[in-house]
C-alpha cells in the first residue's frame, strides 16, 4: 500500500474520531448518556425497542429507568459511530503490520488499539457507574488523545507541515507546554460539563448576582472518587462545589488564553513559511472563537448547539497545536523512506 493512500485512510480515522468526540458532547449535554441503562446494547437489545410490546418488556426489565427513545437513539447512534471508529483503527493496524517492511509505522498504531479497546470498557463504566464524573472525564482524555494520535499518524505519514527553520524549531518546547496546558484546561471543562457545573455561574465576567467570587467548596468540588451505586445524573454537588469547579475552569481559560494568544502572536511574526504563518493564523482564530463560545456558553447555558461547537473547538485546538509540535521537529528526525 502507498504511504498516501495510507494517510488518507488515516485522515478518514481522524474526521470520524472528531465526530464521536463532538456527538459525545451532544449526548452528554443533552442528558442522554443514560438513555440506555444497559451497554453494549439498549435495554436488551442491539437497537432501540421501538414497538410497544419492547418498550413494554423493556420498562418491565428496568424499572429504575423508563425508556426515553430519542434519549435512547442518541446514546446508540454513538455507540455505533464509535464501533466503527474502533474497526478502523484495527484496519490501520492491520495494514501497518502487513506493510511494514514498505516503512509504515506499526507502535502508533498498534498502541491506537489498546487505546480503543480501553475506550470501549470506559464507555461501559460510565453506563454502569451512572455516568460517575471521573470516568466520563476519562472516557473525554481518551478520546481526545485517540483523536491526537490519529492526527499525528496522518501528520507523520504524510510528512506534512515539515520545517527546517531554526527559529521556528526553538518554539517547539514552547509548543509542547501549551499543548499540555490546553489538554488540562478541557480536562477541566470535561470536570464541569460532567458535574453540571457550567450553569454555576449565569454571568460575565462576574458569576451570579454581581458577585466576582459567591461562596466556594473547592475540597468538595475536586474529590474525584465518591463511591459506587451513586446516580450521577444532573449532579450531586451543591452549588458551592459547583460554583468552584465553574471558576476553576474561567481561571484556566484565561491563564490558557493569555499563553497561546502570545505564542501564536510570535509564530505568526517570526515563522518565514506561509503555511506556518497560516498554522500560527488558525491558532489565534481559534482562540478568539473558542473564548467567545465560552462567553456564550455562560450566558446561554441552555442553548445546546452553542455548549457542544465549544467542545468541538477545544478539540479542533489541540490539533492545530499538534500540528505546530510536528512542524517544529527538526528534518533529521522526520521519516523519509516513501511506500
Amino acid at each position: 500500500m502507498k504511504r498516501t493512500t495510507y494517510t488518507i485512510l488515516a485522515a478518514v480515522a481522524v474526521v470520524l474520531a472528531f465526530v464521536v468526540i463532538t456527538f459525545g458532547a451532544y449526548v452528554r449535554l443533552s442528558d442522554a448518556g443514560l438513555g440506555c441503562p444497559d451497554w453494549p446494547g439498549c435495554y436488551g437489545q442491539l437497537a432501540v425497542p421501538e414497538t410497544k410490546e419492547a418498550i413494554d418488556k423493556a420498562n418491565v426489565a428496568y424499572p429504575q429507568r423508563q425508556l426515553e427513545p430519542g434519549k435512547a437513539w442518541k446514546e446508540m447512534y454513538h455507540r455505533y459511530i464509535a464501533t466503527g471508529l474502533g474497526v478502523l483503527i484495527l484496519l490501520l493496524a492491520a495494514i501497518a503490520w502487513t506493510y511494514r517492511s514498505n516503512g509504515l509505522p506499526v507502535m502508533l498504531p498498534t498502541v491506537l488499539v489498546g487505546l480503543v479497546t480501553l475506550q470501549g470498557l470506559l464507555g461501559m463504566w460510565t453506563v454502569t457507574l451512572l455516568v460517575k464524573p471521573l470516568i466520563v472525564t476519562a472516557h473525554l482524555a481518551g478520546g481526545l488523545i485517540t483523536l491526537m494520535m490519529l492526527w499525528w499518524l496522518v501528520l507523520r505519514t504524510g510528512r506534512l507541515f515539515i520545517t527546517h527553520e531554526p527559529i521556528f524549531i526553538r518554539f517547539r518546547p514552547w509548543i509542547g507546554f501549551g499543548m499540555v496546558l490546553l489538554f488540562v484546561q478541557v480536562l477541566l471543562g470535561g470536570w464541569t460539563s460532567t458535574n453540571y457545573a457550567a450553569a454555576a455561574c449565569i454571568e460575565f465576567p462576574t458569576c451570579y448576582a454581581g458577585m466576582w467570587w459567591p461562596p466556594t467548596d473547592f475540597h468538595e468540588a475536586f474529590t474525584l472518587w465518591r463511591g459506587l451505586g451513586i446516580n450521577y445524573e444532573f449532579g450531586v454537588l451543591e452549588n458551592p462545589a459547583r460554583t468552584a469547579i465553574h471558576l476553576a475552569h474561567r481561571i484556566g481559560a484565561l491563564v490558557v488564553f493569555v499563553y497561546l494568544v502570545v505564542l501564536s502572536v510570535q509564530i505568526m511574526q517570526r515563522a518565514k513559511s506561509v503555511i506556518h504563518a497560516y498554522i500560527g493564523v488558525a491558532l489565534h482564530v481559534l482562540l478568539l472563537a473558542q473564548v467567545s463560545l465560552g462567553i456564550a456558553t455562560v450566558l446561554n447555558y441552555r442553548q445546546l448547539s452553542v455548549a457542544v461547537a465549544h467542545n468541538a473547538g477545544a478539540a479542533l485546538l489541540l490539533l492545530v497545536l499538534l500540528s505546530l509540535f510536528h512542524a517544529s521537529k527538526p528534518l533529521a528526525e522526520v521519516p523519509t523512506k516513501d511506500a
